[in-house]
């Protein structure tokens, strides 16, 4: 009978251990959640900004001006695409959906802008390099001004890649 209390005595001691061990895994796995969030969010705006910025390298690259408008027109289409399809997502909140389309708006008045559209001037030939930079620029500050969620920038990522 004294092997038996002193098995149960061990017993316990294994089961408070394993109490203690889920606690610090439980505290590991929040941590590293709050970890890859914040590096979703980092990534997710730095993916986007480095696809506009490959754009405005091409631009750079290219001599003539119908390229140079093609490739502009391309990326803020296929931004545009992304954004629509990441919008009609069910992981999308309200609130990511109303900076979606703050940043939608921001495309379509760069795309207009490019062509002459919607009351713009078009951009002419010898400014599409400065024009590029000034997309760069407009969408590294919209990143900071237009606030999403990890799981959309995410989302955004995947289908810029999956586009591109």
């Amino acid at each position: 009978m004294h092997r038996y209390r002193a098995g149960r005595q061990s017993g316990t001691n294994y089961t408070m251990k394993g109490a203690d061990m889920i606690k610090r895994t439980a505290l590991r796995v929040i941590i590293m959640m709050c970890v890859l969030v914040y590096a979703g969010i980092a990534v997710g705006q730095d993916n986007v900004q480095k696809y506009f910025n490959d754009a405005a390298c091409k631009v750079k690259a290219t001599s003539d001006p119908l390229q140079k408008r093609e490739i502009l027109s391309d990326k803020l289409q296929d931004m545009s695409k992304a954004l629509d399809a990441v919008q009609s997502s069910r992981l999308v909140s309200n609130a990511d959906r109303a900076g979606l389309d703050r940043l939608k708006a921001s495309l379509q008045e760069k795309q207009d802008e490019l062509a002459g559209a919607n009351g713009y001037a078009r951009v002419s030939d010898d400014q599409l390099n400065a024009f590029s930079d000034y997309v760069v620029q407009e969408m590294e500050q919209a990143d900071r001004t237009i606030t999403i969620g990890v799981v959309t920038a995410l989302l955004i990522v995947i289908i810029i890649i999956l586009i591109a």
